[in-house]
């Protein structure tokens, strides 16, 4: 029993230091290093060229309103250009962006994938700051302005933003509550990431680097802003989290549409392991290969087959007469009861903490079907895009804690 015992601890302990533990003690460090840490400078006053771009593909749905709250960022005039790539929209997209006078529009007819069209973008880009944001988020006015700021401190190589899921009613909302949820924490952990040394990939709904740190990725690549943010990081600079600049973002329209994004995420994952194999030499830069391999590495390989190493060696376990393991079995039973549960009856009725189990479940399990479409090479860069919720015209589009 003492194998069955040591497989249920190591699973229990990977699991536990991915999700909290690495985190706990990096809040540790941080506050230990507080009282002597130099400052960071980011001045509120510099407002660096910046080159505001936006990659969108068939987004006629969001695009006009996603112009206009461009148009309306906090930023100085002469300082800010836009540019709007539109690379294989069959829709109605590059004609109304051809309305604004002040947005400089690129468009192919062939659609090459979001790395492909970043790549030119970046060689049509005239200033220093390139700042990256979806299509269908929207941006709080003084993003541009808090992000730009950083740019002051010459470590600092990028920015990440925040993004932040709109509450919905009705079906929408049964997938926004654990997506919400999810983002929160993910913005904890981006937060004690930046203070003990860089963020470890930035979300493509906002973020930022210097125009001369951007390295062209293959056409191929899934996480074009996760690769592009830690390439910078690999350089040696830091990427700084940004909370008070942020994308909000509707959750997606259903489970199944969820479930396409999750999966493609965790394809784009197993590839960006391949590609960023340097940041595992730990002995390089042992603070970033701490929060990499601690944060996502682990979210990605380990943590999902010790869920499933946990759960069946707690099922021997259980058989053993005296001891803990029959209450650690339950616990674990209950814990997936409420899962299934979340997932059959989508309840709206049903407490948002109950939900988190489903859509924890959830998750690992969309990581798993990820890894093998990875495996099969059936993943391309370009995806059919996960249909998004339309706020109700009675729920007003701001962000609501």
């Amino acid at each position: 029993m003492y194998f069955w015992e040591t497989i249920f601890f190591i699973s229990c302990f990977v699991v536990f230091y991915n999700y909290a533990g690495y985190a706990i003690l990096a809040w540790l460090f941080n506050s230990c290093k507080m009282p002597f840490k130099k400052n960071r400078t980011a001045h509120a006053a510099y407002t660096p060229t910046v080159t505001f771009i936006v990659a969108a593909y068939n987004e006629e749905d969001f695009i006009e309103k996603k112009i206009i709250n461009s148009l309306q960022q906090d930023y100085p005039a002469g300082k800010i250009e836009y540019i709007f790539i539109t690379d294989g929209s069959t829709d109605s997209t590059p004609e109304i962006i051809r309305r604004y006078p002040a947005l400089q529009l690129l468009h192919e007819e062939e659609r090459k994938g979001k790395s492909a069209a970043l790549n030119r973008v970046s060689e049509v880009a005239k200033h220093d700051i390139l700042i990256f944001s979806d299509a269908n988020t929207f941006l709080n006015a003084e993003a541009t302005r808090n992000i730009a700021r950083h740019y002051s401190d010459p470590r600092t190589g990028g920015v990440a933003g925040e993004k932040k899921v709109i509450p919905l009613e009705g079906n929408a909302d049964e997938v926004g509550a654990g997506e919400g949820f999810y983002w929160k924490y993910e913005s904890f952990l981006k937060r004690v990431d930046s203070e003990f040394y860089s963020v470890v990939g930035a979300a493509g709904e906002l973020f930022s680097l210097r125009r001369e740190l951007f390295e062209a990725l293959p056409d191929n690549v899934i996480l074009d802003d996760f690769v592009i943010s830690l390439k910078v990081a690999e350089k040696g600079y830091r990427v700084v989290y940004e909370p008070d600049a942020y994308a909000m973002e509707s959750p997606s329209f259903s489970l199944a549409d969820e479930h396409k994004r999750k999966i493609r995420i965790a394809a784009g994952g197993f590839q960006a392991i391949g590609m960023l194999w340097p940041l595992l030499l730990f002995w390089k830069r042992p603070a970033l290969s701490f929060l990499y391999i601690s944060h996502r590495v682990l979210r990605w390989t380990l943590s999902p087959l010790c869920f499933i190493t946990a759960f069946l060696s707690n099922l021997v376990l259980f058989f053993r007469p005296g001891g803990i393991f029959g209450i650690l079995f339950m616990a674990q039973l209950l814990f997936y009861v409420l899962a299934i549960a979340g997932q059959v009856t989508h309840s709206q009725s049903m407490p948002k903490i109950l939900k988190l189990p489903s859509y924890f479940v959830f998750m690992n399990v969309s990581v798993v079907q990820g890894f093998f479409r990875f495996l099969k090479g059936k993943q391309a860069a370009t995806w059919e895009k996960a249909k998004r919720a339309q706020p109700s015209p009675s729920r007003p589009l701001v962000h609501e804690e």
